[in-house]
């Protein structure tokens, strides 16, 4: 392998060490998902759908259409379809949902990624105890709004930068899965000088933590980080996030073929992290696509 000094200016891609996170790719909620997917194709070779995308990676979805599998926009085109089974994507849906679907005459699968349970469990569980439920990740993203569903009228989402509205005397935290832990500790250090009482339960999920710790780690020993995932994936774009906060130039990518000779002159070292909900076959093409502009494969940390 060819290593190049710091500063050294090559204009050609020369051989790029290439280090691939040891926990880039499907967390274990995803894997679950995908696994149900398949095993209910072979059983049930059509009038198989999912309610949403199951995870947030557009190659996988396209792979599960090749497997007679699509993904239902909304609820109500469940109606417009002969409907033989149902998946339930990994971020869950809103109980309302659920109640409404589950008594129809096709077969429901909950593929909802267990971490995420616990999460609606807490807040209900919080709600029933006379707390104001307060979750910290994206209001828009559909994991939360499927613990929303749970956690009572009064709730509140919030993020890390999110000015705290005004909060009654006991209030009960609950957190999406995939939100850094440096998030949580902010909020309760704010919400501390707001309320008499909280409660908490850390429902961030352990893979998550760790991905960003071993993505900080790389990213802090390397020219170039590669960040492989959907752009609507939510988890990616915070490895993407994360990379570039530590000053390290970042590519997110969703396939090796939007990689670029360019983005490698004068690198000696790569990293390559991805996000829980890509799979392995799409980073082994990241990975042999640098290979091919100049790289060498290593292993990660």
């Amino acid at each position: 392998m060819k290593m190049l000094m710091h500063g050294e200016k090559k204009e050609a891609p020369g051989q790029v060490a290439i280090l691939t996170a040891k926990r880039a790719g499907f967390c274990f909620g995803v894997k679950r998902a995908i696994d149900i997917s398949f095993d209910i194709a072979k059983e049930i070779p059509e009038g198989v759908y999912t309610l949403g995308p199951i995870i947030h990676n557009p190659q996988v979805i396209e792979k599960l259409k090749t497997e007679g599998i699509f993904p239902l926009d909304t609820v109500e085109e469940i109606g417009s379809r002969e409907i033989k089974a149902l998946i339930i994507r990994t971020h869950g849906i809103p109980h309302q949902i659920y109640d409404a679907i589950s008594s129809q005459s096709f077969r429901l699968i909950d593929a909802t990624c267990p971490f995420v349970k616990n999460a609606q469990h807490y807040a209900q569980l919080l709600k029933e105890n006379g707390y104001q439920v307060v979750i910290l990740g994206d209001s828009t993203h559909p994991e939360v709004k499927g613990i929303m569903s749970y956690a009572g009228d009064d709730v509140v989402v919030v993020d890390e930068n999110t000015q705290l509205p005004h909060l009654k005397t006991k209030v009960g935290i609950v957190v999406q899965t995939t939100q850094p832990v440096e998030a949580l500790k902010k909020l309760l250090s704010n919400i501390i000088e707001h309320v008499k009482e909280v409660k908490v339960y850390n429902t961030i999920c352990n893979s998550t933590a760790l991905r960003l710790k071993e993505t900080a780690d790389m990213a802090r020993e390397v020219d170039v980080m590669i960040v492989v995932g959907g752009k609507n994936s939510a988890n990616t774009t915070q490895l993407s996030n994360l990379c570039r906060s530590l000053s390290v130039r970042t590519y997110h990518i969703e396939t090796e073929g939007e990689l670029k000779k360019e983005w490698f002159i004068g690198v000696r070292t790569a990293g390559v992290t991805a996000g829980a909900s890509t799979p392995d076959w799409i980073i082994k093409k990241v990975e042999k696509r640098i290979i091919d502009i100049g790289g060498e494969s290593r292993n990660g940390n």
